[in-house]
């Protein structure tokens, strides 16, 4: 079987190119890079390298006019800071919404989309990393177990079951991941996961706070941290 892997560049969707290059090999393997209006390009960046890293093909896809109208603090036209506080902090100001960088049904959008590709390129999966810590208190719902179950539904019925979507980490932490990701041997340095674009991870934004203390949890040291 080949498989299409959702590939932003960050340490989950790199160790979910790992786990599809272990299982399904290399040659059947094609990673792709969605752009959506984000304020910078390094996770960009990183996709290319990682890809390069792994010598498998990288499809890339624009959608940033969908999200055009969209003030999500992630966003170019947004003029919205970007929270420098952990999601759980973040989560007490929203009313039960998700955080302000959530991209609107941004994983469902890029989940239709990889379908379509998926089927024109004959992979009959298609892996993204969405984990259990970015579901947590509905901070991003598009990351969530029951979401992951209802596209699964929709694009296996919808593709006349010539594709699914499969999520390894959706019941899983980011720590978890981290673990997972040392043990295969992904290149973390290469990936990029910060809200900012600056030369160096900001840590301080939500996922930089996040990415940390899963290395710390593990033991480790974000080697984009090493030498601070």
């Amino acid at each position: 079987m080949k498989a299409l892997v959702l590939f932003s560049g960050g340490l989950d969707s790199a160790t979910c190119l790992a786990l599809a290059i272990k299982k399904y090999g290399k040659e059947n393997v094609t990673a792709l890079s969605v752009f959506y209006g984000q304020k910078h390009d390094k996770e960009i960046q990183a996709a290319k390298n990682v890809a390069e890293y792994y010598g498998v093909p990288l499809k890339t896809l624009d959608l940033a006019l969908i999200f055009a109208d969209s003030d999500c603090s992630l966003l170019t036209q947004s003029d919205k800071e970007i929270p420098h506080k952990s999601y759980a902090e973040q989560l007490t100001q929203t009313n039960g919404k998700p955080v302000s960088t959530y991209v609107p049904f941004r994983n469902g959008l890029f989940l239709a989309s990889a379908a379509s590709i998926a089927i024109s390129l004959d992979c009959g999966v298609i892996y993204y990393g969405a984990h259990a810590d970015d579901a947590a208190g509905n901070a991003y719902p598009d990351c969530s177990q029951d979401f992951n179950n209802a596209m699964n539904s929709a694009i296996t019925i919808g593709s006349g079951e010539q594709v699914h979507i499969e999520a390894p980490f959706v019941g899983l932490t980011k720590a978890d991941v981290v673990k997972m990701g040392t043990e295969l041997g992904v290149p973390y340095e290469l990936t990029w996961s910060c809200y900012e674009g600056g030369e160096k991870p900001c840590g301080k934004c939500g996922t930089c706070i996040d990415r940390t203390a899963a290395f710390e949890a593990n033991g480790l040291i974000d080697p984009l941290l090493k030498g601070e």
